[in-house]
């Protein structure tokens, strides 16, 4: 077993000051430490499905929960999105879309391929901070997931 198998969140998160402020919210909820930061859709789908990089990783710890970013480099959060929910190994796991875009196609587009949940990032920081740990508590503490 390697480290990346006890995942419980992933974070798919380009900007790097916003996955470092995403990391001390969840740190501060005592939620962070099962946590990978993959930077874009291709390094996040590759973990999900355990493959290059993370070949090793056994795809029977599955990830509880992916906090993603809509705009990023090699493919879109919208794209990995429509991919995780259109794979039957990995459509149950809940996606929580965090990005800046209040945009209402975004917000519909999200929904429409399956988002779990859709939060636009305060700008304020404790506001920013609230937001993450509330997000990591309800799907890892309080929400009630199906067995693979």
């Amino acid at each position: 077993m390697t480290d990346y198998d006890d995942i419980d969140i992933l974070l798919v998160e380009d900007e790097p000051i916003d996955a470092e402020m995403t990391i001390q919210a969840l740190r501060r909820g005592n939620l962070a430490n099962r946590l990978y930061w993959a930077r874009d859709g291709v390094e996040a789908l590759d973990f999900v499905l355990c493959r290059g990089a993370f070949a090793d990783r056994d795809p029977l710890h599955a990830t509880k929960l992916v906090l993603l970013d809509l705009k990023m480099p090699r493919m879109s959060g919208l794209e990995l999105l429509q991919t995780l929910k259109t794979n039957a190994d990995t459509q149950k796991i809940p996606i929580v879309v965090m990005t800046s875009s209040k945009h209402d196609r975004d917000i519909a587009e999200s929904y429409r391929l399956g988002a779990n949940g859709y939060v636009t990032k305060p700008v304020n920081f404790d506001r920013f901070s609230a937001a993450i740990r509330n997000i990591g508590t309800y799907w890892l503490v309080l929400n009630q997931a199906p067995t693979p």
